[in-house]
């Protein structure tokens, strides 16, 4: 029996992020797509039994689940400094940065192999956006992957060069990228969870965790511009990150009133497919992205799309959305508001949009990036 140790406590992490869902959705997938004679043990860092509980529960089928003896913070200075135990010496397929990266031979070590997930370039591109505690690690851990990583995985093509960019992978690197949760569906009590919520009639709808680098600040700004929609509301859906975001204070700021913005934080994957279904409109104004799954996510609903023109957000959304230039910057709420005005206003429009979106959407699905993933460890 082939053993593929997937490490998962991204998916257990206080603030788990675009990445913790993908984790669990592709670990969940590894699971559901193995090929005869292989299985998959996930892998943790020394997490309370309530959280490899909550592990079991949410990734059915594991072969096993290897709890490191390391908490996560000292799991990942060990492994920054080469310190990396017996688990170096298995089959690894590492959903993130954080890696049992040291030197070996996959050829005279059957079996042996590392394969790593880069989602970003953000901590050279965007270092600002980030705490300098979380540049520092990933730009470590991305120079430890081009020393001996057997393979990287990045989300998309603009990943791809850029990473090329800062070191040299050339035919190291794969491209995978990630997909809808297949638990994101309407649930039958839409309407009372809609009630529950909150949820006005029409609205703008933004998703993502609380933080810098996911362009909030503006977005809120251009709800208070003139050219924006005065009678839609803002809704935001996602949990608190770093850098002190604070909605309501950006909204006073900015001259929009309190009445005109609603915070949910962080919700369950029921109320966040309504939170979706329902919006007039859903915006993803983030400066610096490796994919933006809510905006694949928005689009599997049919809600019409208007994202920033970063470029493996562009990538991902194709056609299927309307794209708002971030530069310059001084002008970029301005825009935002423009574009929402003319979605909001104008029925052909946002009829398209909702046609297309699906249509995007479908062309990404986990059992795929699955199946891709198999075959790349397969090809080492």
């Amino acid at each position: 029996m082939t053993t593929l140790h997937v490490l998962v406590d991204q998916v257990v992490a206080p603030v788990p992020g675009g990445i913790g869902r993908y984790a669990e959705e592709l670990t969940r997938h590894l699971v559901m797509t193995a090929p005869d004679g292989c299985d998959v043990t996930a892998v943790v860092s020394a997490v309370g039994s309530d959280d490899v509980q909550r592990l079991r529960t949410l990734l059915p089928g594991l072969s096993g689940l290897q709890r490191l003896p390391l908490p996560r913070r000292e799991l990942s200075l060990a492994w920054q400094g080469g310190i990396v135990g017996a688990i170096a010496k298995e089959m690894v397929h590492a959903p993130s940065v954080l890696a049992p990266l040291v030197k070996h031979d996959r050829f005279r070590e059957p079996g042996r192999q590392t394969v790593v997930t880069v989602h970003d370039t953000v901590p050279w591109t965007h270092p600002e956006t980030l705490t300098p505690r979380g540049v520092h690690f990933h730009r470590a851990m991305v120079k430890r992957a081009w020393k001996h990583a057997d393979a990287v995985v990045v989300p998309t093509h603009a990943v791809a060069a850029a990473l090329n960019e800062i070191h040299r992978f050339d035919d190291r690197l794969r491209v995978i990228g990630g997909a809808p949760s297949g638990r994101l569906q309407t649930p039958v009590d839409a309407d009372l969870r809609a009630e529950r919520l909150g949820l006005p009639e029409r609205y703008v709808l933004a998703v993502g965790t609380l933080e810098p680098r996911k362009g909030l600040q503006y977005l809120i700004e251009a709800m208070a511009h003139p050219d924006a929609p005065a009678d839609v509301p803002l809704v935001i859906a996602g949990p608190d990150g770093w850098g002190d975001v604070d909605v309501y204070s950006t909204a006073e700021h900015a001259g929009l009133s309190r009445d005109r913005v609603k915070v949910l934080g962080r919700i369950d994957d029921q109320d966040l497919a309504v939170a979706y279904d329902r919006a007039s409109v859903f915006v993803f104004p983030s400066l610096a992205e490796g994919f933006g799954l809510p905006v694949i996510e928005a689009m599997s609903f049919g809600t019409p799309v208007i994202h920033s023109d970063d470029p493996a957000v562009s990538e991902v959304a194709a056609d299927a959305g309307v794209t708002v230039v971030r530069d310059p910057r001084d002008s970029y709420p301005e825009r935002i508001a423009q574009a929402v005005y003319q979605v909001v206003n104008d029925p052909l429009l946002a009829g398209h949009l909702a046609v297309a979106g699906p249509d995007r959407a479908r062309m990404f699905d986990w059992n795929d990036s699955a199946m891709e993933t198999w075959q790349l460890h397969a090809d080492l």
